[in-house]
């Protein structure tokens, strides 16, 4: 079939018609347990009634009027969002790349706003993935990402993931902040220990240097908690939030400490479509339902259980698995075939799962999936590797 869409994406030849709860459908009838959830989006799973009731209400009233005026429902959110974090100010956007574009514009900021404009750089760690913007994509490792796309934009010092000796040899006068995933998602996985983290916010405390978390892919219930680093109790002064936010609504936030965004004033940073009350409306929604609902606990509670059996599932494949990893509903399947193969060998029976770094297959359920649905996750990925042996 030949498509006007830029071929970009190395789509998989199959297409969904409705989705309801953890499940899609495609047209002809086919059902699927959706444990990518369009990649740690659909928080909430497929349409959601209250998110529905909640969306169609706001779009007969109001769709965009811009920020050129105030936007209640933002505070709204925005208050939400700072009294269940480290944070005192909120910039809303619509994407995670532009949530960790505006952290990164910030952390520059505060620097010459406290008259050191020479600390521009940022530490960045390998294994990363902050993005598809040329800084985002700077800020990161991976060299096919960048193939093309030079020069970099320059200011990103990349060291080795949970390196501390690293870290601190890469601190030099002209440094910013350090840049880092609680959980390095699209890297395969790879939790930072609490330690490290720690000793990031003890770093950044001896040099003045701005802790910035990028959160984009383990905020909002992900792991168990609001955001994930609040699990290794270390407190950043910037954090990039999106992804689950919306629960399949496009939106981001970048969340800072009022010293942390002290320069960021009137006319430094903007968005056309940034904090629009659709985008508010439904994540104000999405705050409530996994806050109210019980669904942290019910994280917690679904990913033990789904790394512990899948871990006793694969013992009887060692040739094909190597470990299970993760936190709460963030679960890596580490290969020793190749990644895709499982995912596909997944999807011939039913389960949609994402690949990533390291050669790892990523599990990223709602937040709401219940017993029934890991039992039925659990047949098929049991099915799946019976099939490739």
């Amino acid at each position: 079939m030949i498509s006007d869409v830029m071929p970009t994406y190395a789509s998989i030849d199959l297409a969904f018609e409705r989705g309801e709860g953890p499940y899609l459908f495609t047209k002809d009838g086919r059902r699927f347990l959706d444990f990518g959830s369009g990649i740690a989006v659909n928080s909430l799973g497929h349409c959601h009634p209250a998110l529905i009731q909640t969306l169609s209400d706001q779009s007969e009233k109001l769709w965009h009027c811009s920020n050129l005026y105030r936007i209640p429902m933002q505070e709204n959110l925005a208050g939400k969002l700072t009294a269940n974090s480290f944070a005192d100010l909120v910039f809303f956007c619509n994407s995670g790349a532009e949530a960790v574009e505006a952290g990164l514009k910030l952390v520059r900021k505060y620097q010459s706003y406290s008259g050191r404009p020479e600390r521009f750089r940022v530490i960045t760690f390998g294994g990363s993935f902050h993005g598809r913007t040329l800084a985002t994509i700077s800020a990161a490792a991976n060299d096919a990402h960048k193939a093309g796309f030079g020069p970099m934009v320059n200011g990103f010092d990349i060291v080795p993931f949970g390196n501390s000796e690293k870290v601190r040899a890469a601190v030099t006068k002209e440094t910013a902040a350090i840049l880092v995933e609680p959980i390095q998602g699209e890297g395969g996985i790879r939790p930072a220990e609490r330690e490290f983290l720690a000793y990031l916010r003890e770093l950044c405390d001896e040099f003045d240097l701005l802790l910035f978390f990028d959160e984009v892919q383990t905020g909002i219930g992900r792991t168990g908690y609001l955001f994930s680093h609040q699990g290794a109790d270390v407190n950043p002064d910037v954090v990039a939030i999106a992804k689950g936010l919306g629960g399949g609504f496009p939106v981001g936030a970048c969340l800072a400490s009022a010293k942390a965004a002290a320069g960021m004033t009137a006319g430094t940073h903007g968005s056309t479509f940034g904090g629009n009350p659709l985008a508010m409306s439904v994540a104000c929604k999405v705050l409530d339902i996994i806050q109210e609902e019980g669904l942290l606990k019910n994280c917690v509670e679904r990913g033990v259980e789904l790394r512990t059996r899948i871990t006793q599932c694969y013992q009887n494949y060692p040739n094909l698995v190597e470990e299970v990893r993760g936190a709460g509903l963030m679960v890596g399947i580490k290969a020793i075939v190749p990644a895709g193969e499982l995912v596909t060998a997944f999807r011939n029976h039913g389960l949609l799962t994402v690949p990533a770094g390291d050669n790892v297959v990523r599990l990223l359920p709602p937040l709401i999936i219940d017993q029934n649905h890991v039992d039925e996750a659990l047949e098929m990925i049991s099915d799946a590797f019976k099939a490739l042996t």
